[in-house]
C-alpha cells in the first residue's frame, strides 16, 4: 500500500483513526513520527491515530514507539494485508474499573449468559428466551450469519460456496473469502483499539474464549452483518482486482461514515451494563489515573468499601512498598 498524504486519512471520531503500513521504517523525527520506504518519507499523524498496524518488512525505533504510546496509539504487529495478528502494544488508559466489571461478569455463568443474550439481541434485533443454553444460542447465531451471507450473495450477484479460506494458502481462497477476511481484519483492529483504550481485557470473552483476542472477536461479530459482509460482497461484485487493498480503503471510509469507533465504546459499556451497575462513588472511578499514571490505586476490602492508598502504604518516593507502582513514568 502506498499513501501519498497521510493527512487525507479520515478521523473516525475526534482524533481517532487507523492505518496499515508495510515494508518500511518508522522513526521519531523531533516530536513527530515518520515513515520511510523506497519511495521517500512521510509524516504519520500519531495524534489522530487509534491503531497502527505494522505489516511485513517494517521496523520501528524505540523512540517512535514511545511517541506512539504517549499519544494513545495502539500498535499491532500483523501479517501481510493485516490478516494475521502477532503482537500488540499497550493502550491509553490506566483505569481498571472496566476490567474489574468485565472479569466479574465473565466469571459468573448466569451473568455471563445475560451478556451473551444482550449481544445476540444487539446483533440481530431479536430477544431470545432465558431458558436457552449457550449451544442453542450459537446455533441460532450461525443460522442468522449464514442467512446474511446468502442474502448478500443474491443482492450483489456474487457466487457463494461458504466461508472457506486457508491462512497457509491465502491466494488459493476465492475472491469473496479474501475480501471478507481483509474486511474483518480491519474491523478486528478497530475493535481491539477500542477495547484496550477503554481499559477492558481483549482476552476475557463471553461467547469466544481461550485466546487473548476472545473479546475482540465477540465485539467485532456484533457489526459484521451490517458492515463487513455487505461491503465485501459489494466490492467483489465491482471487481476482483486488488481486492485486499480496495477492501482496506473501503473499510476505512465506511467506519468513518458510520462513526464506528464512538459507537463501539458506548456499545460495550451498555452491553456490560457498566453505567447501571457500577456506582459512580467508587474510588477506582473517581481517581483519574490517566492524568497521573504513577498514582497508586485503591486498596481492596472484602466489605466492598475500597479505600484510597495513603502514606502508610507508600515509600518516601511515592512508590508502593509492594512494588506495584514506582512513582515514575512507564518508560
Amino acid at each position: 500500500m502506498r499513501i501519498q498524504d497521510f493527512h487525507e486519512l479520515p478521523k473516525l471520531r475526534d482524533s481517532v483513526g487507523y492505518l496499515y503500513l508495510e515494508r518500511g521504517k518508522i522513526e521519531q523525527t523531533q516530536k513527530a513520527v515518520e515513515f520511510f520506504d523506497k519511495d521517500g518519507r512521510v509524516m504519520i499523524p500519531v495524534a489522530n491515530l487509534s491503531v497502527l498496524m505494522l505489516g511485513p518488512g517494517t521496523s520501528v525505533t524505540h523512540e517512535a514507539i514511545k511517541t506512539l504510546t504517549d499519544n494513545g496509539c495502539l500498535v499491532n504487529w500483523c501479517g501481510e494485508e493485516g490478516v494475521r495478528f502477532y503482537a500488540q502494544g499497550g493502550g491509553e488508559t490506566r483505569k481498571g474499573y472496566r476490567l474489574i466489571r468485565q472479569a466479574e461478569l465473565v466469571s459468573d455463568k448466569h451473568k455471563r449468559m445475560r451478556v451473551v443474550r444482550r449481544m445476540y439481541q444487539f446483533r440481530f434485533g431479536e430477544e431470545i428466551s432465558e431458558d436457552l443454553k449457550i449451544e442453542q444460542v450459537r446455533g441460532m447465531e450461525g443460522a442468522r450469519v449464514r442467512k446474511a451471507y446468502a442474502m448478500a450473495s443474491r443482492k450483489f450477484g456474487v457466487p457463494w460456496n461458504g466461508r472457506r479460506y486457508s491462512r497457509q494458502h491465502w491466494s488459493a481462497s476465492d475472491t469473496i473469502n479474501r475480501a471478507l477476511s481483509s474486511a474483518n481484519a480491519c474491523l478486528n483492529g478497530l475493535c481491539h483499539a477500542a477495547i484496550v483504550s477503554a481499559g477492558y481485557s481483549t482476552g476475557l470473552g463471553f461467547v469466544h474464549t481461550g485466546k487473548q483476542l476472545s473479546f475482540v472477536y465477540d465485539i467485532a461479530d456484533l457489526y459484521k452483518t451490517r458492515t463487513t459482509v455487505p461491503l465485501a460482497f459489494s466490492l467483489t461484485a465491482e471487481s476482483r482486482n486488488k481486492i485486499e487493498s480496495r477492501t482496506r480503503h473501503a473499510c476505512r471510509d465506511l467506519f468513518h461514515q458510520e462513526r464506528l469507533m464512538g459507537r463501539i465504546l458506548n456499545d460495550i459499556d451498555e452491553l456490560l451494563n457498566l453505567t447501571k451497575e457500577m456506582t459512580s462513588s467508587a474510588d477506582d472511578i473517581k481517581i483519574d489515573f490517566d492524568t497521573d499514571p504513577a498514582l497508586p490505586g485503591s486498596l481492596w476490602s472484602p466489605t466492598g468499601n475500597d479505600t484510597t492508598g495513603n502514606s502508610d502504604n507508600m515509600g518516601q518516593d511515592g512508590s508502593t512498598l509492594g512494588g506495584v507502582n514506582y512513582g515514575g513514568d512507564y518508560s
